[in-house]
This record gives structure tokens, sequence and C-alpha cells, in this order.
């Protein structure tokens, strides 16, 4: 199950400034030894204590002082499961309506949590709704306060419906744009035609848009009930205080009469004959790859076969060195494969996903998949694999839970999932008794081809023509009339007091020196878990690549780990798995990332792994050539994806050709790269002055030294290293409208911006503070409250400054209906118009202020986060000090610097604008006006 692959499969209210990666298949394993000893240092549920309120709610509470700050969830046992014909997707409409406020607190709760600086969200699955977030310790009190008051007084009226409604449709509609989305949606009906289980979690656009006012009501009413609840709390706080805070405020929240959480007996035995395609469901549509999408159903999450499932899992889809990846990826017929196991309250499923690399056919990926599957159910696996899988799920449970908001999801998930907090403990020790023959009995019995559900995506021939520049397409704009922005001091009064102050200045500062050949290392002890985070970063990133070289640098760093001078692929790749270890290169526009994590054993192995590739890579033919086809894969995806192309088009017309942050492959640059081209680029830019490594976690920092003098000192450099020149960006003297036509889309993406800064640039501090106001929080910035909010435009909105080495773009980004997309532009605009001209107010100032500071120790409170904080900083040119000073920087900021900052940044008539999707969009001269 991928350790709750499927926990937070669901839909998350608000967009988040970065790019997230996909779960996919583990990269972790095991050695293949024996037997496998259970990993010590984290217990789950060491100190959990379970209470049972009058009312029904249950609360578990776990004290971890290792950081000052605390994560509350409240998880409700409804989802998707509990929908009956015709209202799909009421689960997930009404945890958007949860944000809309209380009749005690008739304000957006986005607005109130970012007030408090708590990282909060929200989704829906199949079987749970949960809502979560995480504050420094002092904002407990007011966090539940919250929370107990919209457990019973949530807002639920039209005006919030309708409005919710069609931020819900752009959502589900952004969801249309993927063509795995849409193949998985038609797998599951197929697979699951009587069941809820079948129907996509988020809804349908038809279910949604008739829903009715009293339905909704109806159905929060039911479910959001105490008794039908769990609360969990972890963090630096005092069990007895806090659970007497609990008492004030969800104890008084009434339980209702009568709950139903569905009927749970109506269980479709695991044998049994679910209505399955032998034949593949085909989807011919446009899009950029051939997918494959097969679904076998297994029992629930509390079935004895579970853990023997998801070992059997690990052994086909875990890592670089598993059966499926070897026999799909390896031999070049697809260019990825992933598998999971949703094991839910009733019998859920197991799932294969393949994409097929070009030129190869669907029929003969699953050919080969059947193949692998047969083999499993005929021959029992080796004691390597066996312990490998075993090792990898031990060590993907370790990492997964480094940080308190981890920890809180596991034990709300156990508990209301599995029905029991201690689920994971007991999971884990039945993994260690997994046999063979187990494995070889689960594959016989779930991986049954009669059972199967398969179906294949065939994409059409791309026709869409590109739409056309134009200049001056904001001529509407200024009848646009934006609503009064939201007065912080307002909102105060609906804001529940912090109990005390946290002190930020006791945060430890990384050690800092380097190695006698230039290479920089920052080392930060942590021992409050046996992991460790390993961050770095190589200045031989995509800004060396050149237009006609585009895709150079990404091609090197893929395949760093395809072989060395030793090792072979498969060998690194084992070296790692074996361990429960993982290490990663990709290349940026300012550099190659490396990305290591594993126990904290196992330090040595990880360094010893990353120091032979960035020393030794030799560079197989072979893996090359698989490399470079998986690359235009990713080209195709991307150009196929309205986020992908127009973010793409949106830097190209902002930087000219001979700027390095213009370059993009293309599929004549990626064919055009050698075996040579890529040795000299490795050559030339892989040198120790100019990488640098952070490391934080459970290690003695003398014999990390040690180690890395051993392994890293001797590596060293040729001459002085390159120098990045970088020609004068100017800003459009008009705005300039940009159209991107992509077939099959639902939704469209639309970016503005223009160049803007760099980190170091002395206004960044105040640039970081205006950016909060404008569109720093989707839920509670301007843009948020007007064009998402009050409009209902838009799923999400949010604007930032991509500020590097180097000055990067302020950019905001917005997904929309087709023929919302030039409303909403106007909006941000008009927004735009009225910030520069009106300013700010005293009190946005400081709510802003306040709530970056108070965000900042929970980003602190996750090591691997904290490596990526240091690593950044130090790549950046700032000084160690500045992971302790940056909030009494961000304090430091005055009105007259936000103010000026407005002036030299807010530019709402040198915009780029650049819209990709459909090809409905409204042409340009006809932006409409309210």
């Amino acid at each position: 199950m991928k350790l709750r692959l499927y926990m937070l499969i669901g839909f998350f209210l608000s967009l988040l400034l970065s790019i997230l990666p996909v779960a996919g298949s583990f990269t972790n394993a095991a050695t293949p030894t024996p037997t496998v000893a259970p990993v010590s240092g984290l217990s789950l549920t060491q100190g959990v204590r379970k209470n049972l309120l009058d009312n029904g709610l249950t609360v578990l509470t776990k004290e971890v002082h290792t950081a000052p700050v605390v994560s509350v969830q409240v998880w409700y046992k409804v989802g998707s499961r509990n929908e009956k014909k015709g209202e799909n997707g009421i689960s997930h409409q009404l945890e958007h309506l949860m944000f809309k406020g209380t009749s005690d607190r008739p304000v957006q709760f986005g607005r109130l949590f970012s007030a408090l600086g708590s990282q909060s969200n929200a989704f829906t699955s199949y079987d749970q709704t949960a809502y979560f977030g995480t504050v420094q310790r002092d904002k407990l009190e007011a966090l539940l306060t919250l929370e107990a008051d919209r457990m019973k007084n949530a807002l639920i009226g039209a005006e919030q419906l309708t409005s919710e409604k069609r931020v819900v449709i752009s959502e589900l509609q952004g969801y249309e744009n993927s063509p795995s989305y849409r193949l998985d949606r038609a797998v599951m009906k197929a697979a699951f035609p009587n069941r809820a289980y079948g129907l996509p979690v988020g809804g349908t656009k038809s279910d949604v848009e008739q829903f009715t006012l009293e339905q909704v009501r109806n159905y929060y009413q039911t479910y959001y009930s105490p008794d039908n609840a769990t609360l969990v709390i972890t963090g630096d706080f005092d069990t007895a205080s806090a659970l007497k805070v609990v008492k004030q405020t969800f104890g008084k929240v009434p339980r209702q009469e009568k709950v139903n959480t569905g009927n749970l007996n109506n269980k479709i035995p695991p044998t049994s004959a679910n209505k399955t395609n032998q034949t593949p469901i085909v989807l011919k549509q446009p899009g950029s790859a051939a997918l494959l999408h097969t679904v076998y159903p297994l029992p629930d999450v509390n079935h004895p076969d579970v853990p023997a499932i998801d070992v059997m899992d690990a052994i086909l889809t875990g890592g670089r060195s598993s059966r499926l990846y070897q026999a799909l990826v390896e031999s070049g017929l697809a260019s990825s494969v992933s598998g999971g196991a949703a094991e839910l309250i009733e019998p859920g499923w197991y799932e294969v996903n393949a994409t097929a690399a070009p030129g190869q056919e669907l029929e003969k990926i699953n050919q080969v998949l059947q193949k692998s599957l047969l083999e499993l159910q005929k021959q029992p696996v080796t004691v390597a694999e066996l312990n490998r899988a075993k090792t990898q799920l031990q060590a993907v449970f370790v990492l997964g839970n480094q940080d308190i908001t981890s920890q809180a999801s596991q034990l709300a998930y156990n508990q209301t999932v599995a029905g029991d907090y201690h689920y994971m403990e007991k999971y884990l020790a039945a993994i260690a008794k997994v046999t063979p023959a187990d494995i070889q009995r689960v594959a016989k019995t779930y991986l049954n081809p009669a059972k199967q559900t398969i179906g294949y995506f065939e994409p059409t021939q791309l026709d869409g023509k590109p739409g056309t520049s134009s200049n001056g397409s904001g001529r509407n704009v200024e009848n646009f009339n934006p609503g009064k922005p939201v007065d912080p001091a307002e909102l105060a009064k609906f804001l529940p007091p912090a109990t005390s102050t946290t002190d930020s200045n006791k945060q430890s500062l990384p050690q800092q020196f380097s190695l006698t050949n230039g290479l920089r290392v920052l080392l930060l002890p942590d021992h409050s878990v046996p992991t460790v985070n390993l961050s770095g970063q190589i200045n031989a990133g995509n800004e060396f690549d050149g237009n006609q070289q585009a895709g150079l640098a990404s091609l090197t760093a893929s395949n760093l780990l395809n072989g060395t001078r030793t090792k072979n692929a498969l060998t690194l790749a084992q070296t790692l798995e074996d361990r429960g270890a993982s290490l990663s290169f990709s290349a940026g526009r300012e550099g190659v990332s490396i990305s290591g994590e594993g126990l904290s054993a196992n330090l040595p192995i990880l360094i010893q792994t990353l120091a032979d590739v960035l020393q030794n890579a030799s560079f197989p033919k072979d893996q090359l050539e698989l490399s470079r086809q998986r690359a235009l894969i990713g080209l195709k995806a991307q150009l196929d994806d309205p986020k992908g192309l127009g973010r793409r088009v949106f830097q190209q017309a902002i930087y000219p050709e001979n700027h390095p942050f213009y370059s993009f492959p293309t599929e004549e640059s990626l064919k055009g790269i050698n075996r040579d081209a890529v040795v000299r680029f490795y050559r030339q830019y892989y040198r120790p002055d100019t990488t640098t490594i952070a490391l934080v976690g459970d290690f003695d920092p003398v014999e990390v030294k040690e180690l890395l003098n051993q392994s890293l000192g001797k590596w060293q450099a040729i001459g002085q290293p390159p120098v990045l020149k970088l020609p004068n960006v100017s800003s459009p003297t008009t705005v300039t409208r940009i159209n991107k036509v992509i077939p099959g889309k639902a939704e469209a993406v639309t970016y503005l911006g223009y160049n803007a800064i760099s980190r170091k640039d002395p206004r960044y501090y105040s640039a970081l503070v205006l950016n909060q106001i404008l569109g720093g929080d989707t839920l509670a910035s301007r843009l948020g409250t007007e064009v998402r909010d009050r409009l209902g435009l838009t799923y999400g909105i949010y604007s930032g400054f991509a500020a590097g080495v180097n000055p990067g773009p302020f950019l905001i980004q917005m997904q929309t209906a087709p023929g919302d997309a030039d409303q909403a532009i106007a909006s941000t605009i008009a927004l735009l118009k009225q910030l520069r001209e009106q300013g700010i107010t005293e009190a946005e100032l400081n709510a802003a202020k306040r709530s970056i500071t108070n965000s900042y120790p929970v980003d602190l409170a996750n090591p691997s986060d904290v490596s990526s904080i240091i690593l950044d900083n130090a790549v950046l040119g700032l000084s160690t000090s500045e992971l302790r000073e940056f909030p009494q920087r961000i304090q430091a900021v005055t009105m007259a610097n936000v103010q000026q900052a407005i002036q030299d940044f807010i530019k709402p008539e040198n915009l780029v604008i650049v819209t990709a999707g459909p090809g409905n969009i409204v042409s340009e001269g006809s932006l409409p006006t309210k």
C-alpha cells in the first residue's frame, strides 16, 4: 500500500506554490540477509494517549518535544464511499464549504489560519475527510477552538454554495486536463460499477452542479458529528493542559442523533466475481503518451493478507531493482511503471500503471506485465528480494514519519480507516513474518487475470494551432472595480488568542566547512529520529545548456546513477535499495539538485555512493538512449500540460533568446545530444569547488567529516570554475497577451508577470511581505479573496517571486474555466492597479509579517525541510545565521519598505500574460468589464 499511498489521495483545497512530486514507486529496499531486524528509534504509538469524550469524540495525543510546534488534525469517517447515486462529490464539496466560516466567525477560515501562521489544509478521500494544521505551540488553543467551531457551526448558505461550486468545478476540470486521470476514472468505473469506490473522489461536474443547499446541509449534519470523528494532537504540548482545552471546546459539541457511516458489511469478498473487463477499455483522445492502467480487486485494510500484498507490491514496483522496472523500463518498453495497493474500509484494489516508451505498443507492455505477474505466481521469490522489500517498507515508515504532522496523519489514518491507532505496529510486525510462500499465495489469489480490469490510453495526433501574440489587450480593464481588501483588524476579532509567545532564537545553526578541494559542507546533527537527510547542489544546471543543446544538463544528471567504473546501474540501485536509502539528481535552472535520505546507520553507504557517481560516472550508451527516450516522453507531457506549456511560453516571452532562462529542451535538441557531449559536460561542470552538501540527521559530525574527506577529498577540479554571464532583461513596454491552444483540455492555466529580483537583493524581505498580502496564500491573500472567494473564478490563484542566485520572475498563476480566463485576468490586473494606487494598510503589513514569522518554525520542524533550507541559504550566498535570523529580518520590514516595493515590483502596464489550454478562450480584445 506504499505505507498509506492512498491515505492522501484526495483533493486539496488550496494550491501550493511549489510543484509537488506525485507518489510513485518506492525507491528504497532492503539488504538481502536471511532476516530483517525491526528498525529501532521511532515508535509511532509510544506515548500516545487515547481518550473518549462523552459526546463520542476520539482524542489521540502524543507529546513530541523536538520542536516548538504542534499539529492538530480532525478526521471525519466520511468520504466518497458514503455517497449515494447522484451525489458523487458531496463529501469534497462540503470540505470546501468548511472553510467559508461559521455562524460565530463568518469569515474565510483560511485567513484565520494564515493569521495564526498555521500550515493548514484539508483533503477528501475514499473513506475520510481530514482537516489539519501545524502551528507554533502557543497557537494550540486557538487552533482547537477554530476546529471545534466548524465541527458544529459551519456557515453553509446559498451564497457560499454557489461560489464554491464554481471553485470545485474548476478543480475537477483541472483534473480533466490529465489523460492519466481520465483513464483511471474509466477503469475504476468499469471495475466497480455498483460501488462508490468506482467513482472519482472529487465528484463529477454534473452531480456538483445539482447539489442543493438542503442536500449539503443534511450531509454535514449527518456526518460531521464528534462520534464520527478523531482528533489527533502531536507535538510540543502538555497533555493534561491540552485535554482540558479539548473538553472546553470539542466537549461542548453535541453528537448527532444518528450517523450513517455506510453499510460496512456490504463487502465484496475478494474471491467473488467483480465485473471485470478482459478486453481493454480504450480511450483515444488528445494526449502526449500511451498509458496502461490495470486494476485487481483486493480485500479490506484489516484482512490478514494485507502485509503480504504490500511486500508483493514492493517486489514488483519497489525501485529500480524491482521486477516490473527491470522488465518494462530497463527493457525500453515503458518510460515509467508504478503500482500500489488501496486497502480501505471496504474491499479495495491493486493497480499497476505504465507509460509507454516512444514507439512501443501497449499490448506488448501488457504481455510482459502479465508474464511478470505469472512468474511471481509460479515461483517463490528469492530471500534477497523478500528481505529487500521488508526493509523497504520499514525504512519508508521511519522516513515518512520524521515530522509531527506526518505522525499525526498516520495515527489518524490508522484510527479512522483501520479502526485502531496501533494498526501500524501490528502491520510492521506482520511484514516481518511474510514468507516466500505467502507472496506466491497472494499473487495467485489477487493477481488473477480473470479478475482484472485494464485500460489503454492511446493519444491521438495533436492538431491544435497555437494562438497569436498581441499587445495592449488590457484596454477594457479600467472599468473593473475589485472588492475592498479584507481588514486584518476586523478579522482579528474572530481570532482566538494565543496563550504565550514562542522563542525563535533557539534554533541550532549548522557547522560549515570546506574540504581542501573547495567542496562546501554544512552539518546539523538532529538525534530525534534515526534518519539522515542529504541535500546538495552542483553548479551544473540548465543555465549552461544553450538553446542548441537544451536538455544536456538534465540528461547528464539523470544518467549519473546509470553506472560507474566499478558498478553498473543495477548494482548501484541495489547498493542503496538493499539498505532502505535513496539518492537522486535533477537539473534545474540554477544547478543540479542532489536529494538523499536513509536510516542513520546507512549514511556511509549513501555518501560513498554519492562520491562514486560524482567522480566516476561512466554514462553507458544503452542507458543514455533509454534516458533520452524518457526525456522525449517528458517533453511531450510538458507540451500537453497547460501548466508546463504555459510556464515555458511565459519564460520565453520574458527572457531574450541568449538568456539561460529562455532555454527549454526541444525534440531536436534532445535527439542531437550524443554521449561525447554528456561526458564533456560532466567533466567540465561537475567540480568539487562548485558543489555544496547539507546533512541533517542522526550522526556524529566528527565521523561524518572523516567520511567526507575519505570519499570526496581526492576529487579534483581542473582550471577555474565556469562563470555564467547573463544578458540584460528589459521589461515589456505594454501588456503582452499570448494564448496557446492544447486540444482536449478542459481548464486553462494563466501566468502573468515579468522579470524581478534575486534572493540577495536587499528588497527581498519587503517583496516577500508584499507578496504575502497580494497572493502568497490562496485563501488569505487579496488575489484569493477576490478572484477565488468572491468571484469563484478559480480553484487556485497565487503569486510569488522566483528569486534565486540570479533574478527570476515575479509571477501570478491561476487555473480557470476557458470562458472565465479573461474575467479572472481583468480582476487580477485591477487588483494590481488598486495595490499600486492605494497601497496597503498598517494592519495588512503587521498581519503579513506575523503570518510569515509564525509559520517559519513549522518549516524548521521537519529534518528533511531543514536540510533543504540550509542548503538554499548557502547556495544563495547567505550566512548560516539566516536560519535563525530570518524571522527578525521579516519583522524589520517597514511600511515605507513595502510601499517602495510596490513601486518597484507592481507593474500592471508591463505584464506578460500567457494562457494555455482549450481553444475556446475569449479573444484578447474582449476582456469583460464589471
